[in-house]
């Protein structure tokens, strides 16, 4: 009976012990199921990222193109005459054309020389002849070029000597040869004791739709003979202006 019973219980342990070992999973087989979820899960990631990152730059993009255009283009336009000049005698470049070859370095603008298709006289008194004859006629003298993309520019920095207290009669052809409506027109001139005399009304009368700006004077002799002041004077003018350059 005693052995009959130990029989028993034997093999009642052996059953649960069988039993055990057949429920529970194996620790390889429990990590290789992890692994095998996280590198799914992992790879799903990618994807789903890879489809946030493509949304993502399509509304930068958009943010980017909404963007006003900050850029702005800059264009020095200027009448100046070589040969024999008042106070400084035969010169190979004119005195408005050294300044304005300096405000387009600092401004990093495009240059145009206003320029008649039949030159003024070298000499002096033959220039001041002809030029007074043309403003009595209030002429339009025709220009030897045109500025083609002239509507890609926001500012135009404008340039002439000052003849008899007005601009120079090819400058009235160029005014009148372009619409500047929405433009800047900021004007700059040399001249001999007259300032800007009233060419900055003129140009207000003028230019309508247009922004006129203080504009900017400076002597011929010293535009011609004292660069470095007058680069000084160009630039603390430049300061002055509500422009990022």
């Amino acid at each position: 009976m005693k052995r009959f019973f130990i029989l028993i219980l034997s093999l009642s342990l052996l059953f649960c012990v069988s039993a055990c070992s057949n429920n529970t999973p194996s620790t390889s087989e429990s990590s290789g199921e992890n692994v095998s979820n996280e590198q799914t899960g992992g790879m799903d990631n990618d994807l789903q990222t890879g489809s946030d990152t493509s949304i993502s730059s399509e509304d930068n993009s958009e943010s980017i193109d909404s963007e006003p255009d900050s850029s702005t283009k800059v264009l020095v336009a200027f009448f100046s005459r070589t040969g024999e000049n008042y106070s400084v005698g035969v010169i190979e470049k004119g005195n408005t054309h050294i300044i304005a070859d300096m405000i387009a370095e600092e401004m990093n603008a495009d240059t145009f020389e206003i320029a008649r298709v039949t030159p003024y006289p070298e000499a002096y008194r033959e220039c001041t002849d002809e030029a007074q004859k043309e403003k009595s006629a209030n002429a339009r003298p025709e220009l030897t070029a045109t500025v083609d993309n002239f509507s890609d520019y926001t500012i135009i920095f404008l340039g002439y000597p000052n003849w008899w207290g007005d601009m120079p009669m090819p400058v009235y052809t160029f005014l009148e040869s372009y619409d500047f409506s929405g433009k800047t027109v900021i004007p700059f001139c040399t001249h001999a004791g007259s300032g800007l005399s009233g060419t900055v009304q003129t140009l207000e009368s003028k230019l309508t739709g247009a922004t006129v700006l203080d504009g900017f004077e400076i002597a011929g002799t010293t535009a011609q003979n004292n660069q470095s002041e007058a680069k000084e004077s160009v630039l603390v003018w430049l300061d002055k202006l509500d422009i990022n350059r």
